[in-house]
């Protein structure tokens, strides 16, 4: 299978367009990606499809945030 690979205008909308799918995650899944994150972190999730994409949309939402946190902080 091979992955479609999505660019963004801005790193706020990468942020927005990857807490949709997070959102999706949580409410089929009913668990909060950072609760999922480190269950999945410590081998108490299987290694199904949603789970190893979920996981890799938790990391990336995590880059991002704190990129633009940091981005943030030179502003003001």
């Amino acid at each position: 299978m091979r992955k479609q690979r999505t660019e963004y205008d801005s790193p706020v909308d990468a942020l927005i367009a990857i807490t949709k799918r997070l959102s999706g995650y949580e409410d089929r899944y009913r668990i909060s990606s950072e609760e999922f994150f480190n269950k999945f972190c410590k081998g108490l999730m299987e290694d199904s499809v949603d789970f190893v994409e979920w996981s890799n949309d938790y990391q990336h939402y995590v880059t991002i945030k704190i990129e633009i946190e940091r981005q943030l902080q030179h502003v003001s």
